[in-house]
């Protein structure tokens, strides 16, 4: 039940913390951040007592919830839930780091819809029972939406009515599917049943398998986000308070990579072969259109937002290359990009504080005022365009060298991305902190110095050693991704 009180602990802190700053100022943040170091905690003992057992998937609870429909609570983890679970209380951390000095209006409701959020993402990654799955879903889309809509900047209600749309109409395909699924489960036994290991053994007529497969895979090519479903991303980036962008891109993006893999390629892996060229087309388009829009921008967090639907197109054509390495590939760019991408959107936050701006042209000169940030930005930005030493050019060398030979032609292009990201990201860096002086900044203070220092410490160490998450993930996957890679060429033929 260890999950179960990582999820009370995050949702009972975002309730005290509410309460609380109503009687006292300031102890909503407190709250928060000890309700997350303590879920973390929790965590890490769990991981230390059962390490071995993350080898298989582990059944963590199973209790009957609306037995009318035969639905169930039912958890389990893996080694794929185990790291986005620690990446997403890892950035929990850092959005309330964060959101420390720049949240003052509604700080304890603020704090509560931040809670949620994170519980509702963990919620996501636990979840076995498929209506389970799609409530925590629901949950951790619904207070996002409130951080955009309360706390975000000049537009923010239409970013925020814009993402309600997109994830809500999205969602609706999905639940459509999950039911499509129960339903044909009592056809075939007499019962319905929503729990994922008995929906992924059924036998399914090969169209109507696609067709619900292809509910799952809108639902989550535009969490992802991937083209052309990827236009709610950049406003809600940009109109989004600072840790809004950073829980965003960090692990928000990251549930449409863990739906595809779990649902999507597991569940019907005759469908997805078969929809396989459409979806590796798909994350080319992504990873060449996002670094072109990205470097267009004279928005600061609106390149950093256009950048991630690039680097996320790496995930779409690792995954359905059916490729081991290009596999391995997609996991650790899905962390890479969290990491980084994060510490980008923390960046933008720290410099509006200070210039209450984030447009490209009025900044410029600022490494000679502030060079501790200047040299955190150039390390980040260094990161996102793969500078080798660091975790995004493992992930996304794994992809391209992986996806090959399944796809020659298309990495072929996909290559093109990196010479893209590295050139927007100089862009992004000259613009900001070369040249003539415009302003005179303050340096990094002692809590955003542990916030860079941390992501960028992870970053590096990750880098020189991708292996201390590769013992996340053994046999199980390894095995999965061969018999989908025959699966794949048994379609193509």
């Amino acid at each position: 039940m260890i999950l179960t009180q990582i999820l009370i602990a995050l949702l009972t802190g975002g309730i005290i913390a509410w309460a609380a700053e109503s009687h006292r100022a300031n102890t909503g943040k407190w709250i928060s951040l000890l309700a997350i170091l303590f879920s973390f905690g929790l965590l890490t003992q769990f991981t230390v007592e059962n390490h071995q057992l993350f080898h298989e998937f582990l059944p963590m609870a199973n209790i009957e919830w609306i037995s009318a429909f035969n639905i169930y609570y039912a958890t389990g983890i893996d080694s794929l839930s185990f790291i986005l679970i620690a990446l997403t209380l890892l950035l929990g951390v850092i959005c309330v780091l964060v959101s420390w000095q720049e949240i003052t209006d509604k700080v304890g409701f603020y704090y509560f819809n931040l809670m949620a959020s994170i519980a509702g993402i963990v919620g996501v990654f636990i979840a076995t029972d498929l209506f389970l799955f799609f409530f925590f879903w629901e949950v951790m889309l619904l207070p996002m939406t409130a951080l955009i809509a309360i706390w975000g900047h000049e537009n923010r209600i239409y970013a925020a009515t814009k993402f309600f749309i997109f994830t809500q109409v999205s969602s609706l395909l999905m639940l459509i599917a999950i039911i499509a699924l129960a339903f044909i489960h009592q056809q075939q036994t007499g019962s319905l049943s929503f729990d994922y290991f008995a929906l992924k053994q059924m036998a399914i007529n090969p169209q109507v398998e696609f067709y619900i497969m292809l509910g799952f895979f809108i639902a989550f090519a535009v969490k992802l986000p991937s083209f052309p479903v990827h236009t709610w991303l950049p406003d809600a980036h940009t109109q989004a308070p600072t840790a809004g962008s950073v829980l965003l891109a960090g692990v928000l993006l990251k549930t449409g990579a863990y739906g595809l893999i779990r649902f999507v390629l597991e569940m019907f892996p005759q469908a997805s072969s078969n929809f396989a060229n459409v979806a590796v087309v798909l994350g080319v388009i992504s990873i060449l259109y996002g670094a072109k829009l990205a470097f267009a921008q004279t928005d600061f967090k609106r390149l950093v937002a256009y950048s991630s639907i690039s680097h996320m197109g790496f995930v779409m054509l690792a995954l359905f290359s059916y490729q081991q390495i290009a596999y391995q590939g997609a996991l650790l760019t899905i962390v890479a990009h969290g990491l980084s991408s994060a510490a980008l959107f923390s960046m933008v936050g720290m410099l509006y504080q200070r210039l209450h701006s984030r447009d490209l042209s009025l900044m410029g000169g600022m490494f000679s005022s502030a060079p501790r940030m200047g040299g955190m930005l150039l390390a980040f930005v260094a990161a996102a365009f793969g500078l080798p030493g660091l975790l995004n050019f493992v992930g996304e060398f794994m992809v391209l060298t992986g996806s090959f030979k399944s796809y020659p032609v298309h990495v072929i292009f996909a290559a093109l991305g990196l010479i893209g990201s590295a050139i927007y990201g100089m862009y992004l860096f000259q613009q900001s902190f070369q040249g003539e002086a415009k302003h005179s900044i303050n340096d990094l203070g002692k809590r955003e110095l542990l916030i860079c220092g941390a992501l960028l410490g992870l970053l590096v160490c990750l880098g020189l050693f991708p292996e201390l998450i590769f013992a996340h993930f053994p046999e199980q996957y390894s095995t999965a991704m061969n018999e989908l890679a025959s699966t794949h060429n048994v379609g193509s033929k």
